[in-house]
């Protein structure tokens, strides 16, 4: 009898440990999962870009090279550029040339010949208006007739004319040139400086030259190849604008409001975890939308670009690192 009461005690025992066993197992089975949330590692990027055509002929850094703003990246070598500057320079010499002379006036030559020329018609005039007046005296005793007055008066006044000619070329060559024509001389001038200067800056722009602090990611042409007015020749990622960006259907989007602080964890740096803001919500595009069957009742939910800030400078973090947030 005491074996049997032993056995049945035994025996409720087990059943009972069964029960225990068998209830916490569905405990953990049927605990819900915790919320994860699937982002990642943004970098800031820069397109370095030739704004001259030409070939790469020297490389400076290579890929994962820290830079900072203003280190030279590449030069780009264009003889076409240079022939340009040669022909730009040239073009300023002669019109720097056509100005001199505008503003210098006429040579000390050419102003003494007009002066002779001016003072030979002036002695003709003197001789013209002499035999004038005696042919005209002469008329007047009717001495000779009027045709041979008519004659003299014509030469006498065809000497004046030609003195007078003479003393405006004089003139002209004392004055120089007109303040027109000095004025079209100094625009010339402006106008080569200018495409001087616009060569220069081409000139300049061979160099290529980093636009920020930051990493050299990717370098897409090889040396020697040609590249075309706007190629993009690198890539730097600005490792101190970093942030972290998540697709998220709108029903889990609960704590993630603009302004508020979260927990995020990078697995590939370990299991610590991270403070970061959330500065950007959007929704995202039609196409991205998550649509739920409506058999039970269910509606279409979108999903929104959510962006998050981290709150620290995280070491080892690189762009393309999965970022997850538990709940």
């Amino acid at each position: 009898m005491e074996k049997t009461n032993k056995n049945l005690w035994i025996g409720i025992g087990v059943v009972i440990a069964v029960v225990l066993i068998v209830a916490l197992i569905g405990v953990v089975a049927l605990r819900p999962e915790p919320e994860v949330l699937m982002g990642e590692v943004v970098a800031n990027e820069y397109r370095v870009a030739n704004k001259v055509p030409g070939r790469l002929d020297t490389l400076y850094v290579q890929e994962s090279s820290q830079v900072h703003a203003g280190d030279t990246l590449a030069f780009i070598s264009s003889p076409e550029v240079d022939a340009k500057l040669t022909q730009a320079k040239a073009a300023r010499t002669a019109a720097s040339a056509q100005s001199s002379k505008a503003n210098s006036g006429a040579r000390q030559q050419q102003i003494a010949s007009a002066y002779e020329m001016w003072q030979k018609a002036q002695a003709g005039v003197d001789i013209a208006k002499k035999s004038y007046d005696r042919v005209q005296a002469l008329y007047d005793k009717k001495v000779v007739s009027a045709q041979k007055r008519d004659e003299v008066e014509a030469q006498y006044k065809a000497a004046m004319a030609t003195a007078n000619a003479a003393k405006q070329q004089y003139d002209l060559a004392m004055e120089g040139a007109q303040s027109q024509d000095r004025l079209a001389a100094q625009a010339l001038v402006a106008q080569a400086s200018g495409a001087v200067s616009e060569v220069e800056s081409y000139i300049h722009d061979r160099f290529l030259i980093a636009p920020c602090d930051g990493e050299v990611m990717e370098i897409y042409p090889k040396r020697s190849e040609l590249l075309g007015t706007g190629s993009p020749v690198m890539s730097i990622l600005d490792m101190n604008d970093v942030w972290f960006t998540f697709s998220v259907r709108e029903d889990l989007l609960k704590d993630l409001k603009v302004g508020n602080e979260v927990e995020v964890q990078i697995p590939a740096l370990g299991e610590q975890t991270y403070k970061a803001k959330v500065t950007y919500l959007r929704a995202m595009a039609s196409y991205a939308t998550w649509r739920a069957t409506k058999t039970n009742g269910q509606y279409d939910v979108k999903s929104f670009d959510v962006k998050l800030v981290p709150q620290e400078k995280i070491p080892d973090m690189r762009p393309g690192m999965t970022v997850i947030i538990k709940r």
